[in-house]
């Protein structure tokens, strides 16, 4: 998948310490994966949680931080539209960000 967006990463991280090496572990799959559907989607991030809109929510580093990114597969896409913590996110509506 091309990842639009991947500064959002870069500034979060820059931040979050604690959250570098998971942050890259998610963009390196994100890039390599060839998902064709969501079912293809989960079998890599069950945890996934889709919300609607084309935006699926990701947890990062054992649920300590979020991410939200619209996924369109036949495009093959990912635009990451939040990156936050946990309770940052329970501040957002994550389906129109």
């Amino acid at each position: 998948m091309k990842v639009i967006n991947q500064s959002k990463i870069a500034e979060f991280a820059s931040q979050h310490a604690d959250a570098v090496k998971a942050l890259n572990n998610w963009l390196k799959t994100i890039k390599e994966a060839k998902w064709e559907k969501h079912a293809d989607l989960k079998q890599i991030f069950p945890s996934a949680d889709y919300v609607g809109n084309s935006r699926y929510v990701f947890n990062i580093k054992g649920n300590n931080y979020r991410i939200v990114a619209i996924i369109v597969f036949i495009d093959e896409l990912a635009a990451i539209r939040f990156i936050g913590t946990h309770q940052q996110y329970d501040k957002i509506d994550c389906t129109t960000i």
